[in-house]
């Protein structure tokens, strides 16, 4: 052939096959560099739809408030809209009003709440949308190492228990939380807000959130531009709760939203090892307010806000403030999971469905503390400590004292970090959004 004729030579490998090939090479780091997050999720979350429905099919369903929300329910079809004359078998309906609707719902899917096996298929399915917010948060923030993943979803029974075999209403508020933090996460303040609200809804331990929640609104758009995402909140609670507010308005608001309820001693989870007594005494509440109140207090002033900063500068718009105004986006996760911990470390009791509402987050606060010498062995056993606490039952004397060490293990980690900066960490495009 003619000299000026080149044969063709052989293409470069493709990028998917590099990336396959780096991806081999580096397969013995892939459960501990953080890049490796989403694959190693992925293939998590696959497992877990078939662990689910492992669980539905083998393990026997236990009936606890299941049957209960159905007859709550079932009281407002019937046409009874005062909240105190709503109760079930294991008594009065304590729920807000977002509860209602979404186990209406529930009630006629299932055949009037006697179907139950298609209940647990549609709970499985909220484990699975729960588990990928969760796991998008985590992804985002590359803050955890892939391997724990697998203690977040596949190891826990007491979770998998809580979602497809009680059917508590839990997880339905927390895979709303869990929305929410996604839409933070995005720039959607106002969504965000919108669906928070929804959450609060179901039930209202989400309240813990709040705190850190305020907190966030106030640094990304000072005292003014909060309080109208702050009414929608509210405005959200009254149009859900309407119908039950022109009925029984005090009814509503002491059943729906009762701070004082008091618990059961047989079924706490953290305080097994003291008196009866002390536990049902309604000073050791107050003590237990206050330290928390106190708490929050302290991490919002010395955790929260930039060195330097008067807490009194997050009431002015951010461009008004001595310290140029940066976006919270990376910050929001820690500040949220951190005001819910606080809250379960000072709860007046903690029951076994209540996990669901720190299990998730419970990773991602143990590799943000600052206790650099705190090994990974450390931290996974720490998880695994936990985990073995809550599904001690019924509770004793060494599980709640062992959740307590734990709790104040991860809570002093956390106070030893160093305080939020503006750092830069992974965020998106749309961090700097305003809505």
């Amino acid at each position: 052939m003619a000299g000026g004729v080149r044969r063709k030579s052989r293409g470069s490998p493709s990028p998917l096959w590099g990336k396959l090939h780096t991806l081999w090479q580096d397969k013995h780091l892939v459960l501990f560099k953080t890049e490796h997050t989403l694959l190693v999720v992925s293939v998590l979350w696959i497992l877990e739809i078939g662990i689910n429905l492992w669980v539905i099919q083998k393990v026997a369903y236990t009936e606890i408030d299941w049957k209960a929300y159905m007859d709550e329910v079932e009281g407002v079809i019937n046409g009874t809209y005062d909240y105190t004359e709503l109760k079930g078998d294991t008594g009065p309906l304590v729920y807000p009003a977002g509860f209602v609707y979404i186990f209406t719902a529930l009630y006629y899917i299932t055949s009037r709440g006697v179907n139950i096996r298609l209940g647990q298929y549609i709970f499985a399915v909220f484990y699975l949308v729960t588990l990928l917010l969760v796991f998008r948060i985590y992804n985002r923030t590359k803050k955890v190492p892939p391997y724990v993943f697998f203690f977040v979803c596949c190891a826990s029974y007491r979770i998998h228990s809580i979602f497809v075999l009680r059917l508590f209403n839990d997880p339905v508020a927390m895979m709303l939380l869990f929305a929410a933090t996604n839409l933070f996460l995005d720039g959607y303040w106002t969504l965000g807000c919108g669906v928070y609200s929804l959450a609060v809804s179901v039930k209202m331990n989400v309240l813990l959130f709040a705190p850190g929640l305020l907190f966030c609104l106030l640094w990304e758009f000072g005292l003014v531009r909060t309080i109208p995402k702050l009414s929608l909140c509210a405005a959200i609670q009254l149009l859900l709760g309407l119908p039950f507010l022109l009925n029984n308005p005090v009814g509503y608001l002491s059943r729906a939203f009762d701070l004082g309820r008091q618990f059961m001693f047989k079924w706490t989870v953290n305080w097994r090892f003291l008196p009866e007594w002390l536990f049902l005494n309604r000073y050791f509440h107050l003590v237990l307010l206050a330290a928390h109140l106190l708490t929050l207090l302290l991490f919002a002033l010395r955790r929260w806000k930039r060195p330097g900063e008067n807490i009194v500068e997050l009431l002015k718009e951010p461009s008004k403030r001595k310290i140029p105004a940066q976006g919270i986006t990376p910050q929001i996760v820690l500040i949220l999971f951190t005001s819910n911990f606080i809250g379960m470390c000072f709860s007046r009791s903690l029951h076994y469905q209540f996990y669901v509402w720190y299990f998730h987050t419970l990773p991602y606060l143990l590799w943000s503390g600052g206790v650099k010498k705190l090994a990974h062995l450390l931290r996974v056993l720490i998880l695994g400590l936990i985990e073995l606490s809550w599904n001690t039952y019924p509770s004793t004397n060494s599980s709640s004292a062992s959740l307590h060490v734990c709790h104040l293990i991860i809570l002093l980690c956390l106070w030893l970090a160093p305080p939020l900066t503006e750092k830069k960490e992974h965020t998106t495009d749309k961090e700097n959004k305003r809505h």
